[in-house]
């Protein structure tokens, strides 16, 4: 196989052509370097990016959340997750919305990594978070209706990730990158 050298295209020009309270879509024509000139849509990468937090408690059990999904118009079955704040870190942020949705705080907390999310329009990114050692810890957030938490047994992880309640993309993903973690923890609490 033949490895290619690639040159990022040359921006020949950029145009906001919305703007919303939360999203800002440009226009970009590029120039590749083999000649070929395109028109590209995008949501460029804001100031805002998010995290997705998997957390396991000391009953192997799963945090989910259940909440409305505006694209879709329908309660989604996901992980807690939302907006890293300007001053925090993902870390932080996922500490902080484990207890904004699901009332829970982490003695331990890693960064694990940050997935991008449909690259080819959009410029966001999400950090994947793992909690383990929880306690209670309720903080006020700021959905306007209580999140749903459901606690799944990781005994029935394959389940979950066949369910047709559990399909947004960014929660599989972020499981998927923790699963040696997660196989970990099940490891040590069967011992």
């Amino acid at each position: 196989m033949r490895k290619l050298i690639l040159k990022l295209p040359e921006i020949l020009k950029r145009k906001t052509v919305a703007r919303s309270r939360l999203f800002k879509i440009e226009t970009l024509d590029l120039l590749f370097s083999n000649g070929v000139e395109r028109t590209y849509e995008r949501l460029p990468a804001g100031s805002r990016q998010g995290v997705i937090v998997v957390a396991i408690n000391d009953r192997d059990e799963l945090l989910l959340t259940r909440e409305y999904a505006a694209g879709f118009h329908e309660y989604q079955l996901s992980l807690p997750k939302g907006a890293i704040d300007g001053h925090e870190t993902a870390v932080v942020a996922g500490a902080r919305e484990l207890a904004e949705e699901v009332g829970f705080g982490a003695n331990n907390v890693e960064f694990v990594k940050t997935l991008t999310v449909a690259p080819g329009h959009m410029g966001y990114e999400i950090s994947v978070v793992f909690a383990t050692d929880l306690y209670p810890n309720e903080l006020e957030g700021d959905e306007p209706e209580p999140i749903e938490l459901i606690k799944w047994p990781l005994s029935e992880l394959d389940s979950l990730i066949e369910s047709d309640d559990f399909r947004e993309g960014r929660a599989i993903a972020a499981l998927a990158v923790c699963m040696s973690r997660i196989k970990n923890v099940k490891s040590r609490t069967s011992v």
